[in-house]
């Protein structure tokens, strides 16, 4: 009878040494046919140079995470932030590249790196009567290029841009300095155009800047003080 008894145990016993057998080949097939890191990066190029890059930044990222220690690695750490500068969010390009240059400072790539960073914060500026600040770091990230690699090839357009980010901090100087004109704040227009005679001189808007402090200066000195009085008395 214990035989009897026994018997189906003893099938149930063969099914699981059957299951647990095929489970382990299932995960060495699968652990055989993951796809390598090489095969990955060579797909994410596919995609990144097709325009394809949301699935680039998919596949970089896998590469990333699986082989983080693959010399395939690095370039799709490059090539991820390339893929969100290309998709236009531009925040996310400048934290992966400064991530990039933060882990490999001595990388071949930097003078590139520093150049997309500048070129990220230039395509963040906005309308003059907006936020300055990412004109301001355009202009040094870029000036940082051509201060620590005068010889790349990327620091004539780095001027071009530094110049254009320039151009719009000094109209947004102006800008603010015409508005205290013609709200006849006029102390605070008379300082706003004075800054910018001193730190843009050279462009269209400090000539703008010129003639508005004629025109201030011939204000009789009375109404000059007396329409500033409100305004210092607010502030």
């Amino acid at each position: 009878m214990s035989k009897i008894k026994s018997a189906p145990l003893q099938k149930l016993a063969a099914l699981l040494l059957v299951v647990l057998l095929l489970h382990g080949c299932a995960w060495f097939s699968s652990k055989k046919e993951e796809t390598p890191p090489e095969e990955l990066t060579k797909q994410g190029l596919e995609y990144f140079n097709s325009g394809k890059y949301y699935r680039a930044l998919e596949t970089f990222k896998i590469v990333k995470d699986r082989f983080p220690f693959s010399r395939f690695s690095l370039l799709a750490e490059l090539k991820s932030a390339d893929c969100e500068y290309y998709q236009e969010n531009f925040p996310e390009a400048v934290e992966l590249y400064k991530e990039f240059e933060k882990n490999h400072p001595t990388n071949e790539a930097i003078s590139y790196v520093i150049f997309q960073i500048g070129r990220s914060h230039y395509y963040q500026i906005d309308t003059i009567d907006r936020d300055t600040s990412q004109a301001s770091e355009a202009i040094k990230e870029l000036g940082r290029l051509v201060r620590t690699f005068p010889k790349s090839s990327y620091v004539d357009e780095a001027n071009i841009l530094s110049e254009r980010a320039r151009t719009f901090l000094a109209e947004n100087e102006l800008y603010v300095a015409e508005f205290y004109f013609r709200t006849k704040k006029y102390l605070p227009a008379k300082g706003r155009a004075e800054f910018l005679l001193a730190n843009y001189a050279g462009t269209k808007a400090a000539d703008a800047a010129r003639e508005l402090l004629v025109k201030i200066a011939a204000l009789p000195p009375a109404e000059l003080e007396g329409k500033n009085k409100k305004f210092f008395e607010l502030y």
